[in-house]
């Protein structure tokens, strides 16, 4: 779908090659199209993956990856002119083996059929790159940081893929079932690309028995049978820390959060979040030091956020299923409105190393939170018996990335669209009825 290097007119385009035989240009010796020069690309590419997922397109660098593979950077500039036509190589290659899973598990013969063989071919992948034996999938939504032309095909790329992890759940009759197997798919594709923040403490060993636990999760949800939906929604969480006393610095890390979230890192520059605020780049650095703070700030807001919608529930009372539920939906409401949602952790690419351990831990404390709450409701009877780690982390990539279904949100009523999209961890991903 996309170009992924340079065709080169006359030979005066070529670069020079460089005096080593080891790192002389390809162009010399292997014409587009031969074996070599295909097992050099896929090299490339495994570096750019790597390097991608570790810092971002904006970490990415021709230096590092023509390391990595033994060349120079001009040699690299053959195969790929530009970085920007690297890192979208690197994600067309990324959305066509994801099609190539989503294919496969289309053609088992029922719902749970397909859901089951899509998370086993995702676990048997995970358990391949551990081993070393094949590259990993790239995380995809740094791709939202590409500009376009390139950013175009992409999405349309995805947004395919996307149709066919809807129709898992079969062809949707009218709008209504439309809306809630979008919710089903949606939370299904944010569960699998979670997988890789947690999965890796699990031994491979173990992953037959973690897949079950978690395609449980998936299929009967952790709310017991017959348990009310009836949240109370807590609208205002700007008492989650003394933010409301500085209105300036709480407005560059709403402004910022928004943009993180819909360009990535590299596409939330300061010059767009100081013209979105219309304020001067004086202004900014005078609230933060540099956007690395910003970024680590707004993921401490983020947390503390989440933090203070579970202790209001606590303070509001009612079973653990209850509470819960209460805090989902108040969260959900936040990331539907879309004015100042939770960071979405795809920016953890983008810190440097001492900030994103400060950022994980603060995760997994919330995830762990969310277990001991599940822990309880398990003992209470409130909720089902499941596994609540596994439980917890299905939990965060539901919430994480609910800010991206918003457009869908926006077509229902708010208390609709929160309650269609919260039954997906209620009740699970199948109707009573499915196979």
């Amino acid at each position: 779908m996309l170009a992924s290097g340079r065709t080169f007119r006359h030979n005066s385009d070529m670069p020079k090659p460089a005096p080593s035989d080891e790192t002389s240009p390809p162009q010399r010796r292997n014409p587009r199209g031969s074996l070599r020069f295909e097992r050099k690309r896929e090299l490339i590419l495994d570096a750019a993956t790597k390097l991608i997922n570790e810092r971002g397109v904006r970490g990415m660098t021709f230096l590092e990856v023509a390391q990595s593979v033994n060349l120079n950077t001009t040699s690299v500039t053959y195969y790929f002119r530009l970085k920007e036509q690297l890192a979208a190589a690197v994600f067309e290659h990324t959305l066509t083996r994801l099609e190539g899973m989503v294919k496969e598990a289309g053609r088992e013969s029922s719902p749970r059929k397909r859901v089951g063989r899509f998370l086993q071919l995702q676990f048997d992948l995970r358990a391949r790159v551990l081993l070393g034996r094949e590259r990993a999938l790239a995380i995809l939504s740094d791709m939202r940081a590409l500009d376009q032309p390139a950013r175009g095909p992409l999405q349309k790329h995805y947004q395919a893929i996307f149709r066919g992890i809807r129709d898992f759940f079969g062809a949707p009759e009218d709008d209504a079932r439309k809306a809630l197997l979008t919710a089903r798919a949606h939370m299904l594709t944010e569960v699998v690309f979670w997988l890789p923040v947690w999965l890796d403490h699990y031994s491979i060993g173990d992953f037959e028995r973690v897949r079950g636990r978690l395609f449980e999760v998936l299929s009967h949800g952790i709310a017991r049978p017959g348990a009310p939906w009836v949240p109370q929604l807590t609208v205002n969480l700007e008492e989650a820390d003394d933010l409301s006393r500085d209105p300036g610095h709480a407005a560059f890390l709403r402004a910022a959060t928004r943009l993180i979230n819909e360009r990535g890192y590299r596409g939330a520059s300061v010059d767009r979040i100081v013209a979105e605020l219309n304020v001067t780049k004086g202004s900014f650095y005078h609230h933060l030091d540099a956007k690395d703070d910003l970024v680590f700030e707004c993921f401490r807001r983020s947390y503390g956020r989440m933090s203070f919608a579970q202790r209001l529930a606590d303070k509001i009372g009612g079973d653990r299923w209850q509470r819960l539920s209460s805090t989902f939906a108040t969260l959900l409401n936040i990331q539907f409105a879309g004015e100042w949602p939770l960071l979405r952790t795809s920016a953890l690419q983008a810190l440097p190393l001492n900030l994103r351990v400060m950022v994980i831990e603060r995760s997994n404390r919330m995830a762990l939170r969310f277990a001991g709450t599940l822990v309880d409701g398990i003992g209470e009877g409130s909720i089902r018996p499941v596994d609540p780690l596994i439980a917890s982390q299905i939990i965060m990539a539901t919430l994480n990335t609910a800010y991206d279904i918003r457009g869908w949100a926006t077509k229902l009523s708010r208390d609709r669209a929160i309650a269609l999209y919260a039954s997906t961890l209620a009740r699970g991903l199948f109707d009573d009825d499915a196979n």
